[in-house]
């Protein structure tokens, strides 16, 4: 006798959960159950939220940002600085937007070098960022990349490529996070802090 499982909805519905990162088999048919039948669980209104994403948010054509137009809320901003800070993904503006410090524009480059997975320099949006640079003309390009190997050696190539260009190219500081003391700190945050010490002189 065949062993009963659940109804081909339910089994599909937990198919598609597997498909998000960090989900497995287990914890895809968790959701799927608790979508299914928790009270409090409001699964058509999920629904309507993901097929409303799927059909309105798109990539910004100049920035890479999240967006429901051609261009997102920060490159319409004609009050934003000349300043270009170049990310690895969307998500890396909204921590930066959030200091309320920076008041320039991004340009994400969808992701960095990696070798090892077969993402060269023709895979990231470098060649855009040549464009914006030659049409936009900014005072300044901030490279705010990882600070880990894939990281290091994407700003050291558009760090490269761009040493031509007659524009400020500088890259955010890395150093000891706030609150945090020197014995949890590695050689490495430990040297680059050292490196980007400032002066304490007026």
């Amino acid at each position: 006798m065949r062993p009963v499982d659940y109804p081909e909805p339910f089994r599909q519905l937990a198919r598609q959960l597997r498909l998000l990162p960090g989900i497995g088999p287990r914890s895809a048919e968790r959701i799927a159950l608790w979508l299914t039948a928790a009270k409090d669980a409001k699964p058509i209104e999920l629904a309507e939220s993901l097929r409303e994403a799927a059909e309105h948010l798109k990539p910004c054509s100049q920035c890479g940002f999240f967006a429901t137009e051609e261009l997102c809320e920060i490159c319409r901003d004609e009050t934003r600085q000349p300043e270009i800070c170049v990310v690895e993904n969307a998500t890396d503006i909204l921590p930066i937007e959030r200091t309320g410090f920076f008041r320039g524009r991004y340009h994400v480059l969808g992701g960095r070098l990696a070798p090892l997975d077969n993402v060269g320099p023709e895979d990231l949006r470098i060649a855009e960022l040549l464009k914006r640079i030659a049409e936009e003309i900014p005072t300044e390009i901030i490279l705010a990349l990882s600070a880990d190997v894939e990281g290091e050696a994407t700003t050291n190539y558009v760090a490269e490529i761009l040493s031509g260009l007659q524009v400020k190219l500088t890259r955010i500081a890395h150093g000891l996070p706030a609150g945090g003391g020197l014995e949890h700190a590695d050689p490495l945050t430990l040297q680059r802090a050292l490196a980007g010490r400032n002066s304490l002189r007026v």
